[in-house]
């Protein structure tokens, strides 16, 4: 994945103070609920980019249509959680990694925000689940370590 940093090098920086108008450059945006800072096309985050949520949330990653979409790393506050991997229209969907805070992680397959397919559970006290999820629930075990 190249770094927003990277990509900010080979467009130009976004002018003027109408978003809608942006378009394949690179810009940021202060609103209500965070700040973007990455890059834009028709008006749209669209490409590598940064938000920034005001509670201190952050995603990093790929945008389409002004959502988070592809590979990215989500870093949740004030829990802690994190998550790295795929996601489609701001969700956590395709392969990834989900750390807890506290200890646990699921690795493993995402659809629409919620663990489903197969994926492995290591909760703190160190056991493994392995199995088959469906919509955020364990369904078919494979093996309890």
């Amino acid at each position: 994945m190249i770094s927003a940093c990277s990509e900010q090098n080979q467009i130009s920086k976004c002018k003027g103070t109408d978003y809608s108008k942006w378009t394949n450059c690179f810009g940021k945006q202060k609103m209500t609920k965070g700040i973007y800072e990455g890059q834009y096309l028709n008006g749209e985050f669209n490409g590598q980019g940064t938000f920034s949520w005001a509670d201190g949330s952050k995603y990093i990653g790929g945008f389409k249509n002004g959502k988070e979409y592809g590979q990215g790393t989500f870093t949740f506050l004030p829990s802690g959680n994190k998550y790295v991997g795929e996601v489609k229209d701001g969700k956590l969907h395709g392969q990834g990694t989900f750390t807890w805070a506290y200890g646990s992680k699921y690795v493993g397959e995402f659809k629409d925000g919620k663990k489903h397919g197969q994926g492995t559970w290591t909760v703190e006290d160190g056991t493994v689940y392995k199995g088959i999820w469906e919509n955020d629930k364990l369904v078919v075990v494979n093996e309890i370590n």
